[in-house]
């Protein structure tokens, strides 16, 4: 009966703690694993790139006209989805906000 606190604290240490951060590095490595050329993509380094070649342990990416650098896979942080529609971001409804402004209207 006396671990049974510490038990307590181990089960939720590993259900907020280890279990969601174990599930990011599964999607992290789903992504690295499924890119393919001409993907967006932004290294951890905070660099917008556009994926050139793919090997299996590295890829080329383009950071600027002409200019392709050699990265790991691991230092691709996160894809960047491309809206087709850029209308879409568009809010849909063409009603005041909740201050009162008018969508339509400019500055």
């Amino acid at each position: 009966m006396e671990f049974l606190p510490i038990v307590g604290i181990v089960l939720l240490f590993w259900l907020f703690i280890i279990r969601p951060q174990s599930r990011r590095q599964k999607e992290l490595r789903s992504m690295q694993s499924s890119l393919s050329v001409d993907d967006e993509v932004m290294l951890t380094s905070g660099v917008y790139a556009t994926v050139r070649e793919v090997a299996d342990d590295h890829v080329l990416v383009e950071i600027a006209e002409g200019v392709v650098i050699k990265v790991a896979r691991a230092a691709v942080g996160n894809k960047i989805h491309q809206y087709e529609d850029e209308g879409d971001l568009e809010p849909e409804n063409d009603e005041p906000d909740a201050y009162g402004a008018d969508p339509e209207e400019k500055n």
